[in-house]
C-alpha cells in the first residue's frame, strides 16, 4: 500500500530490493498494489476500503509507504483513521520500532558521539487500547478521551517485549506513568507478573518523563523498552532522532494471527513529493523486517547490510547532508546487495560480470 505523499516513492525502491531478493533465492514473491490512505479518500470516499482490507486479510505481509496530507484535513474521515481501523481489524496490537546509531555514522546524531555510540534500542509498543481506542467526547467547552487497558492486553505486548528481549541483550526497562495513572498502575503490576516466566531477563520501570529524559542523555543503556501506546509513540519518535533522522527507521506491527504490517516511521512529507528527495532507508529497513518476520533471517540480514554499506560508503538523502536522491539511493542499495548475492569481492567485480545489472 503505497498510500500518500513520499510514501509511493519510498515504497517502490523497497519494493525493488524485495524483488532481487525473491529472484536470486527463487522466492517467488508476488505483489499486488492497493489504494489505502488519503488516495483512498479520493478514489473510494474512505480511507480504507473494503477491498483493500480484504487484500491484507489474505496476504503474507503488508508494506506500506505513508499516509495523510494537508489536503485531506477537511474530510469526514481523515486517512489515519484507516490506519486506526486497519489495526483493529487486523488485531495488529503489538509495535516494534528498532533504532540504532550505526557504527560509523555517529556524527549525524544530535547527541554527542560518544553518548549516541552504541545506541541500539528497540521500542515495544502496545498498539490497539489506551487513549487512541478510548471513547472520546468533544464540544465547544469540553473534551475527553478514555485511556483504558485490560489485564490481557498488557500481557499479551509484555510477553512478545520480553521474547524480543531474551533473543537480545536480555534487558527490558517497562515505561509508564504509575505515581498518577491507574492504568499505568495495573500495566507495572501485570509486567512484573510476566517477568516471572522470564527469569533470564532483567527488568526494570521507568516513569516516561525519566525515560525521555534518559533516551538523550544515556541511550546505550536501555535494550527493550516496553510501553503502552500513546508513550511509545512519543517515545519512538524521539528515539528515532538520535540515530541523525527519523528517514532510517522502519518498523513491524503484528498480531496473535494473520499477516504483520511493515512501514517506516516517517510520515507523508507532502512538501517534498514527488521531487526525487525522500530517503527511502525507512521502508528499505521496513522490507528487511517483513524478510525476518517470514522466516528468511539471512536474506533480511543481507539487507541490512547492503543498506548500512551503502550509507558508510557515503550515498545519503538530503536528511543525511547527501546530495542523492530518493531513486538513486534504492539503486545504490540494490547495486551492494546484487554483489552480496552474486558473492563478488566488490561491486566493480560484479558489474564486469553483469553489465550494468541494477543501475
Amino acid at each position: 500500500m503505497p498510500g500518500d505523499g513520499i510514501g509511493p516513492e519510498v515504497t517502490h525502491q523497497a519494493v525493488q530490493c524485495l524483488k532481487i531478493i525473491s529472484d536470486a533465492g527463487a522466492l517467488d514473491f508476488s505483489f499486488a498494489e492497493h489504494d489505502f490512505g488519503g488516495v483512498a479518500i479520493d478514489a473510494h470516499g474512505e480511507p480504507l476500503p473494503a477491498s483493500t482490507l480484504q487484500a491484507c486479510r489474505g496476504a503474507d505481509a503488508i508494506l506500506l509507504g505513508a499516509i495523510g496530507g494537508p489536503q485531506w484535513d477537511g474530510c469526514a474521515e481523515r486517512p489515519e483513521a484507516g490506519l486506526l481501523a486497519l489495526r483493529k481489524a487486523l488485531g495488529l496490537f503489538a509495535n516494534l520500532r528498532p533504532a540504532r546509531v550505526i557504527p560509523g555514522l555517529e556524527d549525524f546524531s544530535p547527541l554527542k558521539p560518544a553518548i549516541a555510540a552504541g545506541a541500539d534500542v528497540l521500542v515495544v509498543r502496545e498498539l490497539t487500547g489506551g487513549l487512541y481506542f478510548g471513547e472520546k467526547s468533544l464540544n465547544d467547552d469540553a473534551a475527553s478521551d478514555l485511556c483504558s487497558y485490560s489485564k490481557g492486553e498488557i500481557e499479551r505486548v509484555a510477553h512478545v517485549a520480553f521474547r524480543a528481549a531474551r533473543s537480545r541483550r536480555g534487558r527490558l526497562t517497562s515505561v509508564d506513568k504509575a505515581n498518577v495513572l491507574a492504568t499505568s498502575r495495573l500495566w507495572r503490576s501485570t509486567v512484573n507478573s510476566v517477568a516471572a516466566s522470564y527469569p533470564d531477563v532483567k527488568v526494570d520501570h521507568l516513569y516516561v518523563d525519566a525515560a525521555a529524559m534518559a533516551l538523550v542523555t544515556s541511550p546505550t543503556r536501555f535494550d527493550v523498552i516496553l510501553t503502552e501506546n500513546l508513550f511509545g509513540d512519543i517515545l519512538s519518535d524521539e528515539l528515532a532522532v538520535i540515530s541523525g533522522t527519523i528517514g532510517l527507521l522502519g518498523s513491524s506491527s503484528s498480531g496473535d494471527n494473520g499477516p504483520s504490517l511493515f512501514e517506516p516511521i516517517h510520515g507523508s512529507a507532502p512538501d517534498i513529493a514527488g521531487k526525487n528527495r525522500a530517503n527511502p532507508a525507512g521502508a528499505i529497513t521496513s522490507a528487511a523486517m517483513l524478510l525476518d518476520t517470514l522466516g528468511h533471517s539471512a536474506e533480511a540480514e543481507m539487507l541490512g547490510e547492503a543498506l548500512e554499506q551503502t550509507l558508510r560508503e557515503g550515498c545519503r538523502t538530503a536528511d543525511l547532508g547527501g546530495n542523492h536522491g530518493c531513486a538513486e539511493f534504492g539503486e545504490r542499495v540494490r547495486a551492494t546487495l546484487a554483489v552480496k548475492i552474486a558473492g563478488q569481492s566488490s561491486m566493480q567485480d560484479y558489474f564486469r560480470s553483469n553489465r550494468g545489472c541494477c543501475g
